[in-house]
């Protein structure tokens, strides 16, 4: 290979690398399914997803099947009963079957996920930052609710299949329960939800309710929350070994290109002396 010939194929090496360098990688923390009972591997469009849950259908972690259950009172999907102190209201259960559908059908909540030791689960959601009004809606029209505990993750009385109040506690006023829409929004799956002031369209809170036919909000919020989890030393504290190796890792064309380009470039560098880096 004649000179002229090595650095042009030197300068082309360079550009590809150059190219490679700024292609974006898939990112882990976005759309992505967490690793959970009822969800599949990998989002992606469903035919048809049930009520509440119909929003997520064009990429959706659930299946069909899931949300359909997602809107009974008795699901096979955790046994849970809603009807624990009392029949819940209808204007009450809407946000807990959207709640359900956002948890099941969702590939926006990568940069929430958090991993745990659990015989159902391997992962969670924790912090998500609900929108303002989405969480004040909910303690709104539940207030008139009752119930037996802040948490309804755990302590439970399991005996009968289902979650039944346990001894000794009494059903109460969701007000006196869950006073402030924080608490409720925080406490009731164990930190699921971080209660924020953000508003639905600012690009930084998680919206559980929204038009499909103006597009999924929260496409653009998982976006932020995973380049601002990128950009904190603190924040990568909470990525996976995987997640990080698959950030931090050089695009496969630049490994590829890299030693090839060195060696030219190094050829060119012995034969033409101290001055040849002048002519690129």
């Amino acid at each position: 290979m004649g000179v002229a010939a090595e650095m042009r194929a030197g300068q082309v090496l360079l550009v590809l690398l150059a190219a490679s360098a700024v292609m974006p990688a898939k990112d882990p923390l976005l759309n992505v399914c967490m690793d959970a009972k009822h969800h599949k591997t990998k989002p992606g469009p469903e035919g048809t997803l049930h009520g509440q849950c119909a929003p997520w259908k064009d990429n959706a972690c659930c299946t069909a099947n899931t949300s359909s259950e997602a809107h009974k009172d008795q699901s096979y999907l955790y046994n849970f009963n809603w009807n624990h102190c009392g029949v819940m209201p209808s204007k009450c259960k809407r946000h807990f079957i959207q709640d359900t559908c956002l948890y099941e059908c969702s590939p926006n909540l990568g940069p929430w996920i958090d991993q745990v030791d659990s015989s159902w689960r391997r992962e969670r959601i924790l912090h998500v930052p609900l929108c303002k009004e989405d969480c004040e809606e909910w303690w709104e029209d539940c207030k008139d609710y009752v119930t037996c505990k802040d948490n309804w993750h755990k302590g439970w009385n399991w005996a009968t299949g289902t979650n039944r109040c346990p001894w000794g506690s009494i059903c109460r006023p969701f007000t006196q329960v869950f006073p402030e829409p924080k608490d409720l929004c925080e406490k009731i799956w164990s930190n699921s939800y971080k209660y924020t002031t953000e508003r639905r369209g600012s690009g930084r809170c998680i919206q559980m309710w929204f038009d499909p036919a103006r597009g999924n909000p929260n496409v653009v919020v998982a976006k932020y929350y995973a380049w601002k989890k990128r950009s904190s030393p603190a924040g990568m504290e909470n990525v996976t070994p995987e997640a990080g190796k698959a950030v931090c890792a050089l695009p496969w064309p630049v490994l590829v290109l890299l030693p090839l380009a060195l060696v030219l470039l190094s050829e060119r560098v012995r034969s033409c002396g101290p001055h040849a880096w002048g002519s690129l």
